[in-house]
């Protein structure tokens, strides 16, 4: 990312900058879209759903040097230009500050927002960490400028999110929904993280205390795997650090990146995620796109009318109970969350050799946050990480590095099924209650291993807390249901789709496909 290569605040009919959140909650309740809950926070109903993949571009003239789409920069200014030229007779909100809070890391950034979706700054504002300097004078090194009013004839859905890596600048045109802005912060903050000799990586961060003394764990997903859930999730008393993005550096060095959390709000449960739900239907929150039947009524997140990703956005103090990134110890254990339906254990141990291989992988089955495109389909997205901007195989090579150093345990769980599908009689649910079982015998390294004939991973034979020996060998419950036929099926199949798969990407390291035999 080049020095020296800020973007300024545009010419606009005015800019407010840095308003209090009480400022904000009132642009966002003159918003015709926006509905006061029964907990007292607003609720904004938009027309973009999700995010837009395919509206999203690198700007550069070197496709070659990035996995994802790219336009020539002489395209990018065009793109430049014309949001510049729609936002003089706009009012706008700037919300500056920083991605991370350790000093000698941390990164300024700002976003430029229209005032008439105010809601879209209020929640930036509750992610970005304060600092020093905010206001006119701040020279932010990352920033969105975002303008949900222009349309971007010629793109997918007349959308378009041109990012800028050079001059660290993503241009967000015709879409109102916030992840556009959170994402498109962090897509370029996975630049300096890998520029300064890191990863970033699409996790969470917990501490979780032990006899052994304090583990840090992260949870690697793909949104909808039940990362959030997983990092929220208390055992022993632990705390979460960060719910979506965090720094791997060497010797498994951890740094945060926001001050606040991003949940999934379908199907919220009290019950299974108490502290979520507190902190959703606190008046803190900003909600978006949740079903709600009247104004200052209550919301019904098992309602998936309107869609699957409804999503609110909170303070990490709305929690009451968080841990700072900068007290961290290294990281412990890794955990690669994969929500199938099929032959994924609950749990599984992975081999150094095996680690980078199944992070490349990053399987799922997509979720409505990536859009209808992705819901119900099964993935593949290196890292996890739809928002790594250079190639893919940089993620792999990196993390085989980081391990390496870092000598962190890692494993792969399945938040899903085992067996079947949702309409399978034969199919088992991974429970919450196990995940959370599993997760707390990693911390206290009580799990009993054998091998898997089959992949080659280690197996559990027992969890304490987990009481069907199915959910964590699903052989055995191919075996006893007498589908051992299409067991090996599946077997042969996705062995040979996952070395298809790493194998498409050149400059990986070939002993990271070697991995998955190991």
């Amino acid at each position: 990312m080049s020095e020296g290569a800020k973007a300024a605040v545009p010419a606009t009919r005015g800019a407010r900058f840095n308003p209090s959140q009480d400022e904000l909650r009132e642009l966002t309740r003159a918003m015709p879209t926006a509905r006061r809950t029964a907990y007292d926070n607003y609720n904004v109903q938009t027309t973009v759903q999700a995010r837009s993949n395919a509206s999203t571009v690198i700007i550069s003239d070197h496709p070659e040097l990035h996995s994802d789409r790219t336009i020539p920069t002489l395209e990018g200014a065009r793109i430049a230009a014309l949001q510049e030229d729609y936002l003089h007779g706009r009012e706008v909100v700037v919300i500056d500050g920083y991605i991370g809070n350790d000093e000698g890391f941390r990164v300024p950034a700002r976003l430029v927002m229209e005032q008439s979706h105010a809601n879209i700054a209020g929640m930036q504002d509750h992610l970005l960490f304060d600092g020093p300097g905010t206001g006119p004078d701040f020279e932010p090194e990352l920033t969105v400028l975002y303008t949900p009013g222009l349309s971007a004839p010629g793109y997918p859905d007349d959308r378009c999110i041109a990012v800028d890596l050079e001059r660290g600048v993503t241009r967000v045109l015709n879409s109102d929904y916030f992840g556009e802005s959170k994402k498109n912060l962090l897509r370029l903050w996975n630049v300096v993280v890998y520029d300064r000799g890191g990863l970033a990586m699409h996790a969470g961060c917990k501490a979780i205390p032990t006899a052994r003394g304090e583990q840090t764990l992260l949870i690697v997903g793909l949104s909808g795997t039940g990362k959030t859930t997983t990092t929220f999730t208390r055992q022993n008393e632990s705390r979460p650090v960060q719910d979506d993005f965090i720094a791997l550096m060497p010797t498994g060095k951890v740094y945060g990146s926001e001050n606040g959390c991003f949940a999934k709000t379908y199907a919220l449960d009290p019950g299974d995620e108490p502290t979520i739900h507190r902190a959703v239907t606190s008046r803190v929150a900003y909600l978006e796109n949740v079903s709600q039947q009247a104004v200052d009524g209550p919301c019904d997140f098992f309602d998936e009318r309107h869609t699957q990703n409804g999503r609110a956005v909170f303070p990490m103090d709305a929690l009451g109970w968080s841990r700072d990134a900068r007290d961290l110890g290294p990281v412990r254990a890794l955990l690669i969350l994969n929500r199938n339906d099929s032959l994924i254990p609950a749990v599984a141990r992975l081999s150094p050799d095996q680690a980078a291989a199944y992070f490349m992988l990053g399987e799922t089955r997509g979720t409505a946050a990536g859009g209808a495109a992705e819901a119900g389909r099964a993935l593949r997205v290196p890292g996890t990480n739809p928002f790594f901007p250079l190639l893919h195989a940089q993620q792999g090579n990196r993390f085989r590095e980081l391990q390496a150093s870092g000598g962190f345990a890692t494993y792969l769980l399945n938040t899903g099924r085992v067996g079947g599908g949702d309409t399978d009689p034969n199919g088992k649910k991974v429970r919450i209650a196990d995940s959370s079982a599993i997760v707390r015998a990693i911390a206290e390294e009580t799990i009993a291993w054998e091998p898997d004939p089959d992949f080659g991973y280690d197996v559990a034979v027992g969890v304490a807390g987990v009481d069907d020996g199915e959910l964590l060998q699903p052989r055995r419950l191919y075996q006893r249901t007498g589908r051992m036929d299409a067991y090996r099926e599946l077997v042969a199949r996705i062995r040979a789709e996952r070395l298809a798969f790493l194998s498409s990407f050149p400059g990986l390291d070939p002993a990271i496909v070697a991995g998955l035999d190991r």
